[in-house]
């Protein structure tokens, strides 16, 4: 994931393969920082109190947006870096998804396949659902518009 062919976010199979090959978790730890220093910075404009994440202990913002194939783009930013290597395997779960599909999608075998529900502290875990909880919340309310 280094140099200008770097594509954001990484597919899911490709931080999946990674966290293979990483035994220890130390290192997936490292690795999930380095994720996070490739999220790209979310413009100030979006860092507003409407956009935060409530039930993160970091400070964490979180915008969604419809593509024109549909698809629909996640935006995020926090002010951890560890927590933005977790978005950034969020954003891999639901790249190229949907509103609807990202509802009907359960995220929690892919958190369970990384060893993220194991792993995790109580406090980064309960983010971490408060991250996916903000995602399927502005899905719902664009489903319904």
């Amino acid at each position: 994931m280094t140099g200008s062919e770097s594509i954001f976010p990484p597919t899911l199979a490709s931080i999946e393969e990674e966290f293979e090959h990483l035994e220890d978790w130390e290192d997936r730890y490292e690795f999930l920082i380095e994720l996070g220093r490739e999220i790209p910075a979310l413009p100030d404009n979006f860092k507003t109190p409407e956009l935060l994440v409530k039930g993160c202990m970091s400070t964490v913002w979180l915008v969604t947006s419809e593509l024109l194939d549909g698809a629909v783009e996640i935006q995020a930013d926090s002010d951890s870096l560890i927590v933005k290597g977790l978005l950034v395997v969020v954003l891999a779960a639901y790249a190229g998804m949907t509103y609807e599909r990202i509802l009907q999608f359960d995220i929690q075998p892919v958190f369970e396949r990384l060893g993220l529900s194991q792993h995790l502290s109580a406090n980064r875990r309960n983010g971490l659902f408060a991250m996916v909880g903000r995602v399927r919340q502005l899905a719902a309310a664009a489903v319904v518009r």
